[in-house]
């Protein structure tokens, strides 16, 4: 099993720091200032507009100051002291592709999100994922299925994250794309099912057998009919600095996986020096297994506010 790599984590800057000292010293010195100007004023020489104005600025500032108490007072309650769990799908999917695991993890605890975005370009991706971590409390850990393993590995290494949780995913170095990835092993067989049409790569009927087999087949048409299709040049885009050489990482492979390589997924989180395990299952593990993911996820949690709490 490979070493898991850590990022160094004080227990200093783990959570978010507290900024409603810093917004009442600045009410405060508005408040001190106005209190000069409303003294040197005569009553015959303020202006109704002045003191309306005035009023206002003072009545925005103190609902500053009493709405971001009441917002640091939420998280500190909604967290339980446990770090958010962003979560990134892949192509062919969209954020419900994780309910099966976000119900159980919300129940634990855990604050969780899942992100949306369009599949156009890697960058907007990763814009978005970024934006997303800013709607949960930090720290988080990242969890990316299929080519959201390449979303995490960019966003990733935003200070808000903590951990990297892959998911039969791409896992790619600086400078590496997913097309580049895909191609050093042979074609997978649900590629055999797709179709290039409006700037899109669309999956056929036929193909959801190759992505998530092991479901039953009810399921299988849901998820082919939730799919969403990517910009047909998605796979292109070269990586950055690649956030698995800083963060700790953990990696989930699909022993059944006909989308990507399961020898990728191997290759990739050897390469990482991620904690792995393999499951019996296909491409969509988090659907199949999701207890088994679950517990992976939480594994990673528990790491992280272990390295914090040294």
């Amino acid at each position: 099993m490979a070493q898991v790599k850590t990022s160094s984590i004080s227990s200093k800057s783990f959570w978010p720091t507290d900024t409603v000292t810093n917004t009442e010293r600045t009410v405060r010195g508005i408040g001190l200032g106005l209190s000069r100007r409303l003294a040197m004023s005569t009553h015959t020489s303020l202006k109704r507009s002045t003191f309306l104005s005035t009023c206002a600025v003072v009545a925005g500032a103190s609902l500053l100051v009493g709405g971001r108490a009441q917002e640091i007072s939420q998280v500190a309650s909604s967290t339980n002291g446990k770090p958010s769990i962003v979560f990134c799908h892949g192509i062919w999917a969209d954020g419900s592709c994780f309910s099966k695991v976000i119900e159980p993890l919300q129940a634990a605890g855990y604050e969780c999100i899942s992100a949306q975005y369009p599949l156009n370009t890697t960058a907007d991706d990763i814009a978005i994922v970024k934006k997303t971590l800013s709607r949960v409390s930090s720290p988080s850990i990242l969890v990316g299925h299929s080519y959201g393993g390449q979303v995490i590995t960019g966003a990733g290494t935003d200070d808000r994250v903590r951990g990297l949780v892959y998911i039969c995913a791409l896992g790619p170095d600086e400078g590496e794309t997913a097309q580049g990835q895909l191609g050093m092993f042979p074609t997978t067989p649900v590629f055999e099912h797709v179709e290039v049409a409006d700037g899109r790569i669309w999956m056929k009927p036929a193909g959801i057998a190759d992505f998530c087999g092991d479901l039953p087949e009810a399921e299988q048409k849901v998820v082919w009919a939730t799919s969403y299709p990517p910009a047909a040049d998605l796979f292109s885009a070269p990586m950055s600095t690649p956030a698995w050489k800083t963060k700790p990482s953990w990696y989930i492979v699909g022993k059944n996986d006909k989308a990507v390589p399961p020898d990728l997924e191997r290759f990739v989180s050897k390469r990482m020096g991620a904690h792995t395990i393999e499951l019996d299952s296909s491409h969509c593990a988090m659907l199949s297994q999701a207890q088994a993911v679950v517990d992976m996820i939480e594994k990673a949690a528990n790491a992280v506010l272990e390295k914090a709490a040294v």
